[in-house]
């Protein structure tokens, strides 16, 4: 019961401290104390006194203690209402992480411009700040401040943070080159299936890398000396894959060729930030990538992940089927192309802004406005592709889209073992969705949506295509536990709020 009640105030502790824009670090020094002891506390792990419990209250201006519980995140969606107005695309979830695990190539300073302020990026945060990186928000929390230690102490990790991402399997590649023996907690992330990470290491062992899995552990060794010594061919076109062969291939002394590279947003954009570092990346965009690599990275480097493509699909189904006229800003249209093409022989009514430049100087941009539009369902099926084909995470959000089109759509989700199956759960919403097999569904349309209660999905996509059909539905309805939106969207029911939703976020007593 004592370890119960430690490990929710340190949960408490920890979502003020976050809510703060404040690190661990940041909070210790305030508290006069060390950011291992922070870690502690908030990990449940160490007894607290009420005396410290209330200097942490006033040191992030939160009452951590109260009468009640914060329990898990909930939302209330009063549906039915249109939107208007313009709302902005915020930087890339999956760029944003690549680079929190690129930094570690980095023994300079990596300042991060608007990054993403979600639990994924959190996780990943307070995995870094255990084994020693310094990380700090800055100019009022808009941009992240990373500075290695001179060692890694990878015995203090945070096990139970990087056991809620996926992510942390983008450790792999920077580390090799840091040390010759470490250990890593199984990833893990959406529940989207099993998931193998054989296809990473196909990559890696090129480069002396040999895991042994163990009680929820990767051992990893590395062998010196060992390079690759013709092209590495991915058998996998994943954005992981190729993002762990890139980090891999960053700091190698000598040329690399990926074949069959994932060449999507994320990628890109880690690509731009590995040449910021000095390291002379060719064929950006394509399937087949040349690193130059440089065995010392010790630069202070500024850099501006791009907009995140699959947060502006998700703010176009919004508008879709809220039946809306909305404006999606700074929307990064390379990456869009197929989605719009599939939607404009749906009968989209829309328009788009000439193209400007994103922060980082590479990435095209438009303005979008969306139209209420009638939709009729595609005759071919929508399907998922490597880029530049229509995005996998964009899949889920054609659901919700073809729900409200005139006939019949079927959506071959084939990458995934279970995504499609979680896209019935609009069913629950007044969809008429049919689930032919674990990877393909079939949507009749157009929907009624009407009013529900039930838990989120715990996959990121899912989840958000239930929240948008809630929107769209006349009545209230309660989506409950809402971590995993949270994990790939920064203050989304704000935000929707901004333009006319009505989302009331609430926990329970």
């Amino acid at each position: 019961m004592a370890d119960d009640y430690l490990a929710r105030i340190g949960k408490l502790i920890r979502d003020a401290r976050q809510h703060r824009g404040w690190t661990q670090s940041q909070l210790a020094d305030a508290l006069g104390t060390s950011q291992s002891a922070v870690n502690r506390i908030e990990r449940g792990n160490q007894n607290i006194s009420l005396e410290m419990i209330a200097r942490i209250g006033e040191a992030l201006d939160s009452e951590i203690v109260s009468l009640g519980y914060a329990g898990p995140m909930h939302l209330r969606v009063v549906g039915g209402r249109r939107l208007s107005g313009a709302i902005d695309v915020k930087t890339s979830k999956n760029a944003c992480v690549a680079l929190l695990c690129a930094s570690l190539l980095n023994k300079g300073r990596t300042v991060l411009r608007r990054v993403a302020r979600i639990e994924e990026v959190y996780r990943l945060l307070e995995v870094l700040n255990s084994i020693g990186v310094r990380t700090r928000w800055i100019n009022d929390g808009v941009d992240l401040e990373l500075v290695p230690p001179a060692r890694l102490d990878m015995e203090a990790m945070d096990a139970d943070a990087a056991r809620r991402t996926r992510s942390i399997i983008m450790f792999l590649g920077p580390l090799l080159h840091r040390m010759d023996h470490f250990r890593l907690p199984y990833a893990g992330g959406c529940d989207l299936g099993t998931r193998t990470i054989e296809p990473h290491m196909i990559a890696l062992r090129r480069f002396g890398l040999d895991i042994t899995a163990t009680e929820g552990i990767y051992h990893a060794q590395v062998e010196a000396g060992v390079s690759p010594d013709r092209p590495i061919v991915l058998t996998e076109r994943g954005d992981t894959v190729t993002e762990n062969a890139l980090l891999a291939a960053a700091r190698h002394d000598g040329v690399t060729v990926i074949r069959n590279a994932s060449s999507n947003y994320m990628v890109q954009d880690l690509c731009f930030f590995l040449e910021a570092l000095g390291v002379e990346v060719e064929g950006i965009g394509t399937t087949t990538l040349t690193v130059h690599g440089v065995p010392h990275i010790d630069v202070d480097v500024d850099y501006s992940p791009s907009e995140d493509p699959v947060e502006a699909m998700s703010l176009v189904a919004a508008a879709v089927v809220t039946e809306s006229e909305l404006t999606i800003r700074r929307v990064p249209i390379e990456f869009m192309e197929i989605e719009l093409a599939v939607l404009e022989e749906m009968g989209l009514d829309h328009d788009r802004s000439a193209e400007y430049t994103a922060d980082n100087g590479r990435t095209r941009l438009v303005d979008l406005t969306v139209r209420p539009s009638k939709l009729e369902a595609p005759i071919d099926k929508i399907h998922p592709m490597p880029f530049p084909g229509l995005n996998i995470d964009n899949v889920p959000f054609f659901a919700a889209i073809a729900a409200t089109a005139q006939g019949q759509t079927l959506i071959h989700d084939w990458v995934y073992d279970n995504r499609a199956i979680y896209l019935t759960d609009l069913n629950r919403l007044g969809g008429r969705l049919q689930l032919l097999d674990p990877h393909r569904v079939l949507v009749e349309g157009p929907t009624r949506w009407r009013a529900a209660e039930m838990m989120c999905p715990p996959a990121l996509r899912p989840a958000v295509v239930v929240l948008l059909a809630m929107m769209a539905a006349e009545g209230t309805s309660v989506l409950r536990n809402v971590y995993v939106i949270n994990r790939g969207y920064e203050e989304l029911a704000e935000r929707l709020n901004s333009v006319g939703a009505q989302i009331e976020i609430f926990r329970d007593i």
